[in-house]
């Protein structure tokens, strides 16, 4: 019997773990691959920006070092009174980690046996790509060739790129895409970040962190509109108690260079000069020159790919995950849209996507993590549910690591007591999520979940304390 030949358009989360999949269902998978293996979130997005983070972490912690009694000296004894940051090694590092990946991502397809094909592709109806072969080792100056590969299945997984405007122009050096940071080599004396969304946040956080001057222009009244509101408070406190200048309900009309000095425009006629500035103005889908109209496959009026619950597009064998969807721009929904994408395909045990159970965190100082039930979906009456919330403050392990901000939020459906998700802020937020998510998942209780014994102390003992406030007699 012949194996169903599937062709995946795009090397990110959501094409690798989509041939991952297919193999071991035993499909003939081919990757076509343009921009390499691991796609943005492994060489310009994730995997930079959290090593990135990781490094501004260090340094806030450092920073805060002296409540906890340690104190720096230089080589003669002396206090040592500042802390600085070599942006090229980090930079270097961040290059050097995420090409590792990429390395690893290749490895791991070719033990699985899928094929890699280096090219731009675009579909030749909904059973057959044609590919336009590049070099491997620059992604780019073709080689004159042409593949034609058919296929019984094609998944589109191309991702997305940085928006921009004409009146907000990179050049890769002073004014960048968040794509464009790891080439800097020098620290920018103030920094302008254009944008307050999560890519925006976690950005003027980092380099917060890292000791320099940053101002967040934000055309909406709070940083983060799209998340929690008390977390989104929680957070801009702390920015702008450590020194942020947060320009709130600022529009940006346009960004302009003028040697080493960058002018960003607002719409009341303000302005606000810097040496760099990021721009943080969302994403747009990579779906041009694909012949996705020709295939028969819709897009919407911003250009992303329409797909149902298990991935498939409106052509028939066609399928599309990640952010060239626009579902929900998160890694982990772009992996698990690919996989579910080939279990339908190829006919194994499969369950539609559930955006309600997806875990989601903002990488700042501190951290956001989300998962279900939304506050805003409580206050406006989409959702029924009882919320309790718990500072970290009272925390013990939060004391002994002088960790005053952030807190944990739970909701419950009413009567049933059925957690159906949460909130927590703080550090390592991003781990503190995962029983919440669990017990989001499995449809437990608040008095299952709190009845889960905690180590003493913890951080998690505030997820079980807000878990026992929630009890029902």
């Amino acid at each position: 019997m012949t194996a169903d030949r599937v062709v995946i358009i795009g090397g990110g989360p959501g094409g690798y773990e989509a041939a991952h999949v297919a193999a071991q269902l035993g499909a003939d998978v081919t990757v076509v691959d343009s921009d390499g293996l691991g796609g943005s979130a492994v060489l310009t997005d994730c995997v930079p920006s959290k090593t990135l983070i990781a490094t501004s972490e260090l340094m806030s912690e450092m920073g805060d070092a002296a409540e906890l009694g340690i104190r720096f000296t230089d080589h003669e004894g002396d206090a040592a009174t500042a802390l600085a940051v070599d942006l090229a090694t980090v930079n270097k590092r961040v290059l050097a980690l995420a090409a590792e990946q990429s390395s690893d991502i290749a490895r791991r397809l070719e033990r699985d046996g899928v094929k890699v094909v280096h090219g731009r592709a675009r579909l030749a109806g909904s059973d057959r790509v044609s590919v336009a072969l590049t070099d491997p080792s620059t992604g780019s100056g073709g080689t004159g060739g042409v593949q034609e590969l058919e296929a019984d299945a094609i998944l589109l997984a191309t991702g997305a790129a940085p928006r921009t405007l004409p009146s907000a122009q990179p050049d890769g050096e002073r004014i960048l895409t968040w794509e464009q940071v790891y080439d800097l080599t020098e620290a920018p004396e103030h920094l302008i970040v254009v944008g307050s969304g999560v890519t925006g946040a976690e950005f003027a956080s980092a380099y917060l962190s890292l000791g320099i001057d940053v101002s967040l222009v934000s055309s909406r009244d709070r940083v983060l509109p799209g998340e929690d509101a008390d977390a989104a408070l929680v957070l801009e406190d702390v920015l702008t108690r450590r020194g942020m200048n947060v320009l709130s309900k600022s529009r940006m009309e346009s960004v302009t260079r003028d040697g080493d000095t960058v002018t960003v425009t607002l719409t009341d006629g303000r302005t606000v000069t810097g040496s760099h500035c990021i721009l943080a103005l969302g994403s747009v889908p990579n779906t041009g020159d694909l012949g996705l109209d020709e295939a028969g496959v819709q897009v919407d009026d911003g250009g992303f790919i329409t797909v149902d619950r298990v991935s498939r597009t409106t052509a028939r064998g066609v399928y599309a995950a990640g952010d060239c969807t626009g579902v929900l721009m998160l890694a982990s929904v772009a992996a698990m849209q690919g996989r579910i994408a080939m279990w339908h395909f190829l006919g194994d045990a499969v369950a539609p996507l559930d955006l309600r159970q997806v875990s989601a965190n903002v990488f700042t100082v501190p951290e956001i993590a989300t998962v279900g039930c939304s506050q805003k979906a409580v206050d406006e009456g989409d959702m029924q549910a009882e919320a309790v919330t718990l500072p970290l403050s009272g925390n013990a392990r939060a004391k002994m690591q002088g960790v005053s901000d952030g807190f944990v939020k739970l909701f419950c459906r009413p009567g049933t007591g059925i957690v159906v998700g949460g909130v927590v802020v703080g550090p390592r937020a991003s781990e503190l999520i995962h029983p919440v998510s669990i017990a989001v998942a499995c449809s437990l209780t608040a008095d299952q979940l709190a009845h889960a014994f905690t180590v003493y102390p913890s951080m998690s003992g505030s997820i079980a304390e807000a878990a026992r406030r929630l009890h029902h007699v």
